[in-house]
């Protein structure tokens, strides 16, 4: 397959992060690693998205801590981002209400549709415009085209030209709602799905009966895709085969099979909160040294209750 044929994805993790560790990060890479190997598809970008402070994890943090911590944490990336527009919400929002946020938005900023799981080949996707203007990149010469690896980098760009600074966060910014770059991008035709990012964890949590909204898992497995990478080795099969939704859209789920006895595999963030409060030298397994300094500087997760 070539570059235009295969499938550009975007991950997308949604969770606590509460605090982010060094695992996190891991699972990005190692499902980015595992979809290039499979032939079918190009990871262009990774987006991190802390869950709201009203969500009522008991020792859950400010969300201002999770999103410095994270940023932190994927400073050295040049492919995974922290989106805050999750936390600057009013209230608590659902996985699938932020996925749809950020299929519109990336829609908005392309001016093109996304494609979905169930419609691949029907579904308008980027390099097709929704209006008849012409598209700026008319030479024939494909060679001065952009190409899809630089889509990540074009879309962030243009982003930080259309986003505003929430206070007290002035290293985050978010995308104006009423933002609309119209035609000014345009790229060739590729296909482009934004995927959730998941532990089997969150995979297992789809089989408890009355956590989840029956439609809103419908779109997040079935309309959107999940990838999921097992921790400590996770039967992910007798999972699925747990849950209706999941078995119905099995296809729809890419479990990454490689290197399921990776250290990395067995950090979690309670692991990361005890080893803070034992003062268990230990941490610095499970966490990136300046989210640690961010840490022990802010007197984050000292006592127990967080």
């Amino acid at each position: 397959m070539t570059e235009t044929t295969k499938t550009h994805v975007i991950l997308l993790s949604c969770g606590s992060f509460n605090p982010i560790t060094k695992g996190h990060i891991h699972m990005f890479e190692k499902a980015r690693e595992y979809l290039h190997k499979t032939g079918r598809f190009i990871v262009i970008g990774g987006i991190i998205s802390p869950v709201h402070d009203s969500y009522g994890k008991p020792g859950l943090v400010p969300s201002r801590h999770r999103l410095t911590m994270c940023q932190l944490a994927v400073q050295s990336s040049d492919w995974i981002r922290v989106d805050p527009w999750e936390c600057y919400q009013d209230t608590w929002q659902t996985t699938c209400s932020v996925l749809e946020h950020h299929r519109d938005l990336m829609k908005r900023v392309t001016g093109c549709i996304l494609s979905n799981v169930n419609s691949p080949s029907t579904t308008p996707v980027i390099g097709q415009p929704q209006n008849t203007t012409s598209p700026i990149y008319q030479n024939s010469n494909t060679a001065n085209k952009p190409t899809a690896i630089k889509l990540w980098g074009k879309v962030s760009e243009s982003l930080g030209k259309i986003c505003c600074v929430r206070p007290h966060v002035e290293r985050f910014t978010f995308v104006d709602e009423n933002a609309n770059l119209g035609t000014a991008m345009r790229y060739e035709e590729i296909e482009l799905r934004i995927l959730l990012l998941c532990g089997s964890d969150l995979l297992e949590s789809f089989c408890i009966p009355g956590l989840w909204n029956d439609s809103d898992m419908e779109v997040i497995v079935g309309d959107f895709g999940i990838v999921v990478v097992p921790r400590d080795g996770a039967d992910t099969e007798r999972i699925m085969n747990h849950s209706s939704v999941l078995r119905k859209h099995k296809d729809n789920i890419i479990v990454v099979k490689d290197d399921l006895n990776h250290p990395m595999s067995i950090v979690s963030s309670t692991k990361s909160r005890l080893a803070l409060q034992h003062g268990d030298g230990h941490v610095v397994d499970y966490l990136s040294q300046p989210v640690i300094d961010y840490i022990l500087q802010s007197q984050l997760y000292i006592n127990a209750s967080g």
